[in-house]
């Protein structure tokens, strides 16, 4: 079994919050919130995108 990494799991744990806040901000038709949640999101992704390539190298 592989050791839980902290830092990837934080990422993840947030990308998912984002994602629900998006479905939120619909349920609440705040254009200001699904904008922020969405590029929110992004942002968190490609942290961990670029952490993900730089591990490898």
């Amino acid at each position: 079994m592989k050791r839980i990494e902290p830092v990837p799991l934080l990422l993840a744990i947030l990308a998912v919050a984002a994602v629900m806040a998006i479905g939120v901000f619909i349920a609440e038709q705040s254009a200001t919130g699904i904008a922020v949640s969405t590029l929110t999101f992004i942002a968190i992704m490609g942290a961990g995108f670029v952490r993900k390539k730089r591990m490898r190298e």
